[in-house]
């Protein structure tokens, strides 16, 4: 058995039923991705347009691709039509665009929020308020549906800064869900939290994510 489908079958031991693995497939070959395919994991994270299309090209149909990176708006046409969830809107500007590209081709998106809850400012996404009105204003955007929230916590092996910033994107996440009132647009399963990766994965389980991304812990350091 290869070191990959090891790492899944822990992983698939470990995490609880109710959190979806996405395998960060991102910057390592196809033959990486069939490896644990194999061994029954079928969502995968990319975060480089180029790359999730050649990949989308030559691996299983049944893989479900989340795109997890920045997206620019001209690279549209290499990830929509591929993935089932676009995990890091990180603008307005993304939203409109995504919206829009969805229009004219005749397809609704699934996306998640990106949040900035980390204290580097390098890191991109909304802020609470920012969030919270676009979430007011769903339904200006027909063609895209927000299933939830996705957040990346600071870089730091401080424990309590990690649960900080996670907690503040639980928070967020709780503060729409008691004034759901006001925002009559959102599906009736938003609340998804995606948080937590190799080196914070089982803290964001603590703390009640839904979906963890892990790349390093099952396919080693990037290869390209």
């Amino acid at each position: 058995m290869s070191e990959i489908a090891k790492a899944i079958y822990r992983l698939k031991e470990e995490l609880p039923s109710n959190v979806k693995l996405v395998a960060v497939s991102k910057f390592h070959p196809a033959e990486a991705v069939l490896e644990a395919y194999r061994a029954g994991q079928r969502v995968f994270g990319e975060s480089r347009p180029q790359e999730l299309h050649a990949k989308v090209e030559v691996l299983p149909d049944d893989i479900s691709w989340h795109f997890i990176g920045h997206l620019q708006t001209n690279k549209l046409k290499l990830v929509l039509p591929y993935v089932s969830l676009v995990e890091s809107v990180d603008s307005l500007h993304l939203v409109e665009a995504i919206d829009r590209w969805g229009r004219d081709n005749g397809k609704t998106t699934d996306i998640l929020l990106e949040i900035h809850i980390a204290s580097e400012d390098t890191k991109q996404g909304f802020s609470r308020d920012e969030a919270l009105a676009v979430l007011a204003d769903a339904g200006k955007y027909p063609n895209i549906r927000i299933l939830g929230l996705m957040g990346m916590a600071t870089l730091t092996d401080d424990e309590s800064v990690i649960r900080h910033d996670f907690s503040s994107l639980v928070s967020l996440r709780d503060e729409i869900a008691a004034n759901i009132g006001k925002f009559p647009s959102l599906p009736e399963n938003f609340g998804i939290l995606s948080f937590g990766m190799t080196h914070d994965y089982r803290i964001a389980v603590e703390m009640g994510a839904d979906m963890v991304r892990i790349g390093t812990l099952i396919f080693g350091e990037r290869v390209y």
